[in-house]
């Protein structure tokens, strides 16, 4: 008789658990996906659809001192700071600074490229096996300026080339050819090319959800109250009734740190909280266009064109400021010849707001728990959770299953705040 295939919750079905608990269930496991707002919800729902491999450099970056002042007073800055919440950022803050010095930059930029450079090939793959191939578009992507001097912009393409990321520096009349909708004030543009972008993240969940069922994948609408490991157990208390497990993944997103906070770890998570805006007309874009001064993204999607950006500190429970989002409007009036028409009545089917989970270094924490036998972690992936789905879930499988995983996962693991 076969051996029973081992018990595993995954908590949280995010991209990021959803791509763990499929990744468990094709290594044999028995995976029951748990979350208490439904699948796909969040920042895996709100998202720009950017699977931005070529975002290698860690957010703290020695540059931004020099130009946060000037952000923070602009109204339509890239970032804002709730005035009673600084105090309660800072000391987040001052780990994001120990992160810009050399040694720990050059440290955590060398981890981000080791799982970036397997991320698209992860998809690929997966979205093969699913069915689901329609949901990754590879039409590369633009960072456009308008203001930014040619030899500026010149080391910027030379930074990416030299670590690994295909790059093209296009004059402005190369980049008008390939997307003729961009304004005359457009002078040049960094071309990604083999990057990619998804026409509707939401719906890419889902698939990769039906998907995670057809292999038997169990999900359950419940909120974890508590976790214990008992032995070679581990109990989960929900709104819908105790359960034990043989290993459990913990997939949280931005509320990991209350999770795992209650399990004796120390996680300095902090809520970077985004908006979009979505306008309902076609895009006359063909791939993502990022503003290398006004600091957003535009995605095409399949409902229209996706504003996204912006970065606010405030809190996670904070009320919505939703002039973060609708600010965004006056930026893609500035880069386009044709803007879609912004609705006379802007209601909360253009308007979203969510909390990437970032932490200081940029990096998730990806593997086994340090205190717990039967406890992992996947979370805390900041602005590239989309990006790094495929290859965190295939990460966890190899992990949890006792194969040697294919990248070295010591950089992300949770020691480094422990």
């Amino acid at each position: 008789m076969a051996d029973t295939p081992q018990s595993i919750a995954v908590i949280g079905a995010g991209i990021i658990g959803i791509n763990c608990a499929i990744a468990l269930q094709e290594k044999g496991f028995y995976v029951t996906l748990i979350d208490k707002d439904g699948v796909g919800e969040g920042c895996s729902k709100g998202n720009a659809g950017h699977f931005a491999t070529e975002q290698v450099f860690p957010l703290a970056d020695p540059a931004l001192l020099v130009q946060l002042p000037k952000m923070l007073v602009d109204p339509l800055g890239p970032i804002a700071i709730k005035p009673s919440y600084f105090f309660k950022v800072l000391p987040w803050f001052l780990r994001f600074c120990w992160q810009m010095k050399k040694p720990n930059r050059q440290k955590n930029t060398k981890a981000l490229q080791a799982l970036n450079e397997g991320a698209i090939a992860a998809y690929d793959a997966l979205l093969t096996r699913a069915d689901a191939k329609q949901f990754l578009t590879a039409n590369g992507s633009l960072v456009v300026y308008e203001d930014t001097p040619f030899d500026t912009v010149a080391k910027e393409a030379k930074k990416y080339q030299d670590a690994g990321i295909a790059v093209q520096h296009l004059t402005k009349e190369q980049t008008l050819a390939l997307e003729p909708n961009l304004a005359d004030s457009i002078t040049q543009s960094l071309f990604f090319t083999d990057v990619g972008h998804t026409i509707n993240p939401y719906q890419l969940s889902l698939s990769l959800f039906q998907y995670a069922k057809s292999l038997g994948v169990h999900f359950e609408q419940a909120q974890v109250t508590a976790l214990k490991e008992h032995q070679e157990k581990v109990e989960l208390r929900t709104t819908q009734g105790n359960r034990s497990f043989d290993k459990v993944v913990v997939s949280t997103g931005i509320d990991s740190k209350n999770v795992l906070n209650k399990l004796g770890y120390k996680l300095p998570l902090e809520a970077e909280r985004g908006y979009h805006l979505e306008l309902f007309q076609e895009a006359k874009l063909s791939r993502p266009i990022a503003s290398g001064e006004r600091k957003f993204i535009m995605t095409p999607m399949s409902q229209g064109l996706r504003l996204a950006g912006t970065v606010e500190f405030a809190g996670q429970h904070a009320t919505a400021n939703w002039q973060r989002a609708t600010m965004l409007y006056q930026h893609a009036k500035a880069v386009l010849k044709e803007t879609p028409l912004l609705p006379a009545s802007v209601d909360e089917s253009a308007l979203w707001m969510g909390c990437r989970p970032s932490l200081p270094d940029s990096l998730p924490v990806i593997g086994k728990a340090t205190k717990h036998k039967q406890l992992y972690f996947a979370l805390g992936h900041q602005h590239l959770g989309l990006t790094l789905g495929a290859i965190t879930g295939k990460l966890i499988g190899q992990i949890v299953s006792g194969e040697q995983p294919e990248l070295d996962i010591r950089p992300y693991c949770i020691s480094r705040f422990n």
